[in-house]
């Protein structure tokens, strides 16, 4: 695994599940530490052994499902509310769109020459972020339905139809697959998914223009009307928490999840031993009969705030650059992510991300007017998956909002 290809090609809270951290000697004398990212396993143990840093003058976090909705915002101000974002390819856009996180190769010539060149993500000849782990959605299934039904983990979006048609024809769930499919910025990554899968291009080549309205468009609709119709019919409002608290109910036996989130799915808490003990991890998922995974490849890292003091600037880059250490990894972490950490020892419960990386999967698109695209394509695609449009007038509707919007960032003309 070469996670340093990864990332230049194109790179996912503080709760009583968080592990406790003792007090560290981070070589802080003063200055604040305060976070915003989302809130699964791998960052509640980045957060908690950010915070545990001697000498901080105030250190909090707040990890949360809502992080993409908030973390401009609260670093726009003067001083910014947030000293860092914890981001992925996807979110840092933004961040770098509105200037308001800062270049890091000062503080990484003073303060970071113990990270690994190839957690430092580079934007336009800045070190922007320093990454820390890897990330993808691929295939959760539960073994001893999928044995019941008599049949193997799907390989691709077909068998998966194929697989939750027998489970509800023979009685045993209703609505056997799950998935982040919540209407805006979930629906628009399963999307992206889905259209990398079929070989879309989301631009026409050298440009901003999108290109979306084809036949691969319209085949990645219909796949995700299809996968919709074996879901619990509130799945407009299923983020990744909601769909993990239905596969923990034993709801669903198929789903395509992120990697960081299976830790959590296959351990006990919040579940029964039928359940959990029969959760697998497979690959990510193909669909129209093509090689190409309908996943894409993530990382996740942090930020310092441009719009806070130098002193603030180096605590929150020292705490960070503590988080991210091989200190943290333990038997209880070593699970919790693909990390980018030495001394990291891959854990099974991380095959599928594994697996994501060795098929070859497209790393999310790191690009500057990629971000009013997934917006557009997260505002418009519930109105097919209704029934209220049709698929060719449902990406002329998104297109229309991204050159409405691209026009006035200054992306297309």
């Amino acid at each position: 695994m070469n996670l340093k290809k990864i990332l230049m090609a194109g790179s996912f809270l503080v709760t009583a599940s968080a592990t406790t951290a003792m007090a560290a000697d981070c070589g802080i004398s003063e200055g604040r530490l305060s976070i915003v990212g989302n809130e699964f396993p791998a960052i509640q143990t980045v957060g908690a052994a950010a915070q545990s840093c001697d000498g901080l003058t105030e250190a909090k976090a707040n990890l949360t499902a809502d992080h993409q909705k908030i973390n401009l915002a609260g670093m726009q101000g003067d001083p910014a509310e947030y000293t860092t974002a914890i981001v992925a390819n996807s979110s840092i856009v933004a961040l770098i769109n509105e200037d308001v996180i800062r270049p890091l190769d000062d503080l990484i010539a003073a303060h970071g020459q113990n990270i690994p060149k190839n957690q430092l993500i580079t934007i336009n000849g800045n070190v922007m972020a320093v990454a820390f782990m890897a990330n993808a959605q691929h295939l959760l299934y539960r073994k001893d339905i999928l044995d019941q039904i008599g049949i193997e983990p799907p390989k691709s979006y077909e068998d998966m139809l194929a697989a939750a048609k027998m489970i509800r024809e023979q009685g045993i769930l209703a609505n056997p697959l799950g998935g982040p499919y919540a209407a805006g910025w979930n629906l628009a990554q399963e999307f992206t998914n889905m259209y990398l899968g079929h070989g879309g291009s989301f631009y026409e080549p050298g440009t901003a223009n999108v290109s979306i309205n084809n036949e691969q468009g319209v085949a990645t609709l219909e796949m995700l009307k299809a996968l919709s119709e074996y879901m619990n019919p509130d799945y407009l409002t299923h983020d990744s928490n909601a769909t993990s608290a239905e596969w923990e109910a034993g709801n669903v036996a198929l789903m395509h999840m992120w990697g960081s989130r299976s830790g959590r799915l296959m351990d006990a808490e919040g579940s029964t031993p039928q359940v959990y003990e029969n959760t697998m991890v497979g690959a990510p998922l193909t669909v129209g009969g093509g090689d190409k995974p309908a996943s894409t490849l993530w990382w996740d890292g942090w930020t310092i705030a441009k719009n806070i003091s130098d002193e603030d600037a180096e605590a929150t880059f020292k705490a960070m650059s503590h988080a991210i250490s091989p200190a943290i990894l333990n038997d209880e972490t070593m699970g919790q992510a693909v990390w980018m950490i030495e001394g990291y020892t891959p854990a099974a419960v991380n095959d599928g991300v594994f697996a994501a990386i060795s098929m070859g999967t497209t790393p999310y698109p790191m690009l500057p007017q990629h971000g009013l695209l997934h917006t557009a394509l997260g505002d418009n695609i519930a109105d097919f998956l209704q029934g209220k449009e049709s698929a060719e007038q449902t990406l002329a509707d998104i297109e229309a909002a991204y050159i409405a919007a691209a026009k006035e960032k200054g992306f297309v003309n």
